[in-house]
């Protein structure tokens, strides 16, 4: 089904060479990629890396196995840098003996081998070990299939991770009908991007035949393996307020999460817009058809995610704006939330103005509304049938520039039940644990700049209450002799209260206080590196230039805006061509990537000693040994870890402002 622009059918193409790609299987042993991904691109000096066969051989079997994957025995001498990234293959072990591989270097009758501490030995060449490959190749013999469920899909590995993309995980039977799981096709490919789902922005790349994921891995293993040894699956739901983005977006690249966290890194498609959200009361259009996606596609994660080295018991959903109100939705609907172990929440939009329907869902009544407007516009209204109408139209009219657009999750009474996530006394308690913040500034690009003096016309017309925020002392205007941007200053820190920090913080604490969840923790970013994508009211949201910054002076005055955070997390500041600003950009990204796959793996954004000494992860090490313990939300009266360079723990932001916006902590509890 689907209109498709520019493409004649998404589907997984045949790979004429599926039965000679390398796989775990024909290679008998799990297979891994090791290396110490500081994040500097092309600009490290730990360009060591490997491919770990741990299924022990001989060295001449050891070499052919290497020979399989395209390549050899991995060097010592063409590696001599830093050698402690072979510490890590210790780390999953269950005692203290310091593992033995097999490397390049033989005699008549020995055979050279490497210890993951770095010292050289050598065994008679049929001595049984392990061994390392060098990870390099040609792109045409970068190959690596996967088997799930009878069929072999066809990847590749690069100096980070193996990736599959383009993983078609559901069909959608009809428009604004639910999508239905997939089953991998029995011989496919998975090297590149599926379409993206159709929005106002499309290039010949877009389709209404969207629902594909993207998978990066360290690991596949060989056949069934221990719980030890799977890893823990992060699934990011994109923003884009439910009406544009992407699972192909580059700066959510998950190869440096799956090469530096250890984890197993899922990007995803869904409906958007109208296309996903319609709904029209007293018919079969019951909206939430993008929701319905992401959990079709969780549905396909837990089917086929071990066989791609993940734990399908330890999936993680993060996402950012619209996304982290889909991950907050998930976890009110009862089709989704037992799937998930936990769920990060990075700036959820829930409040006043524009925020208000992400979190507080409307009626099916109240939406039809909107649609009767898109009904109107596409001209379907005047059809005898109107959901017949809707289904065939030309799908550009739902996507036009200045139209009417349902971007809103609704009450449908089966996938999302309540108005809204349950946090009171009597919700539901849920096995999940929930780390949840935003950016300093969030709400900034949210305000505009004011076009009069009158500054009580300017709240009213952005929908804050004014008459409340004028009577009293917690909001002074900002010292300013331009007077324009003294009022943004103003109208762009209660943007951020009320649109973003205020009821982030009742959720965090409602649901600490009721036991809603197993863990909650709460940070607050003060440091950014605004996306170079979407930076609105510039230069509000970039570091100053100065001389001796000329990329931009992070340490100077500006606003910590909403998506400042993508790079750090995500670790792609470099390869989405960004410089470092300074000293301490990459440093910081470490420290969050490391912190948000810490949570992933065990539920506490604190990364563990052992494993952060394993990786020689030594700028981490710093920044957890001098910010000291990040207690749940539940155990401190300083709930929220602030990020920035120096890291520390804060009380609760903007508490008096919030009481004055009617947004305290107990809204939640009493909502």
């Amino acid at each position: 089904m689907g209109t498709i622009i520019g493409l004649l059918s998404f589907s997984l193409s045949l790979f004429s060479s599926v039965a000679a790609s390398a796989s775990p299987q024909s290679i008998g042993s799990d297979i891994s990629i090791v290396t110490h991904n500081d994040l500097y691109g092309n600009a490290t000096v730990r360009r060591a890396a490997a491919v770990a066969l741990s299924t022990p051989t001989s060295y001449a079997a050891a070499a052919s196995r290497c020979a399989v994957l395209g390549t050899v025995l991995w060097s010592r001498e063409s590696n001599n840098q830093d050698l402690g990234f072979l510490r890590y293959l210790d780390h999953s072990k269950t005692t203290d003996e310091v593992g033995t591989y097999w490397i390049e270097g033989n005699s008549t009758l020995h055979c050279r081998a490497i210890t993951t501490e770095g010292g050289l030995k050598t065994y008679p060449c049929s001595t049984q070990l392990p061994a390392l490959c060098s990870n390099t190749a040609t792109d045409a013999v970068r190959h690596i299939s996967v088997t799930t469920n009878n069929a072999t899909i066809i990847g590749y590995r690069d100096k980070q991770s193996f990736r599959f993309l383009g993983l078609r995980y559901a069909t959608i039977p009809a428009r604004f009908e639910h999508s239905v799981y997939l089953q991998p096709l029995v011989n496919a490919t998975a090297l590149q991007y599926g379409p993206t789902c159709l929005q106002s922005s499309c290039t010949t790349s877009c389709s209404e035949d969207c629902l594909s994921l993207n998978i990066w891995t360290p690991y596949l293993p060989n056949g069934k393996v221990t719980p030890r040894k799977k890893k823990a699956v992060m699934v990011w739901i994109h923003g884009g307020g439910f009406a544009s983005g992407a699972g192909s977006d580059t700066t959510f690249d998950g190869s440096a999460l799956a090469s530096r966290g250890d984890v197993v890194a899922v990007t995803i498609n869904y409906r958007l817009g109208t296309l996903g959200f319609l709904a029209l009361e007293n018919t079969v259009l019951t909206g939430n058809y993008g929701l319905q996606d992401q959990n079709t596609a969780l549905d396909w994660l837990h089917a086929h995610i071990e066989d791609f080295g993940g734990d399908k018991n330890r999936v993680t959903l993060y996402g950012q704006s619209a996304g982290a109100a889909s991950v907050r939705a998930l976890l009110a609907s009862p089709k989704a939330q037992e799937k998930v172990s936990g769920a990060i929440m990075m700036s959820t939009p829930q409040g006043l103005g524009y925020a208000d329907t992400f979190a507080r869902y409307l009626t099916v009544a109240v939406a039809t509304e909107r649609t009767k407007a898109i009904a109107n516009e596409t001209g379907c209204s005047t059809q005898g049938d109107l959901v017949a109408c809707l289904r065939t139209i030309d799908p550009l009219q739902f996507v036009t520039r200045g139209k009417t657009v349902a971007t809103f999750p609704v009450v449908d009474g089966t996938f999302l039940p309540t108005s809204s996530l349950p946090l009171g006394p009597s919700a539901p308690k849920l096995r999940v644990s929930v780390l949840l913040g935003n950016m300093r500034d969030d709400g900034s690009p949210f305000t505009s700049y004011p076009t009069s003096p009158n500054i009580s016309a300017v709240l009213s017309a952005q929908g804050f209450p004014a008459s409340a925020i004028l009577s009293s002392s917690a909001f002074p205007i900002p010292s300013n002799p331009n007077s324009t941007l003294a009022i943004f200053n103003l109208t762009s820190r209660i943007a951020t209260d009320a649109m973003f920090r205020c009821l982030g913080q009742s959720t965090a604490y409602t649901a600490a206080k009721n036991n809603v969840f197993k863990k909650v923790y709460a940070y607050e970013f003060d440091r950014a590196y605004q996306i170079a994508e979407w930076s609105p009211n510039p230069p509000a949201c970039e570091a100053p230039v100065t001389p001796g910054h000329p990329f931009g002076d992070p340490d100077a005055p500006f606003y910590k805006c909403h998506s400042g955070e993508l790079y750090s997390v995500f670790g792609t500041t470099v390869s989405q061509g960004r410089t470092p600003r300074d000293q301490d950009d990459i440093p910081f990204s470490q420290y969050i990537v490391d912190t948000w796959s810490a949570f992933a793996r065990t539920g506490n954004p604190v990364p563990d000693a052992r494993f952060l000494k394993a990786r020689g992860f030594t700028n981490t090490s710093r920044y957890v040994r001098e910010a000291g313990p990040w207690n749940e939300v539940s155990e401190t009266k300083s709930p929220v870890r602030v990020l920035d360079t120096v890291v520390r723990n804060s009380a609760w932001r903007e508490a008096e402002q919030c009481n004055v916006l009617g947004q305290g902590l107990e809204y939640y509890n009493t909502a």
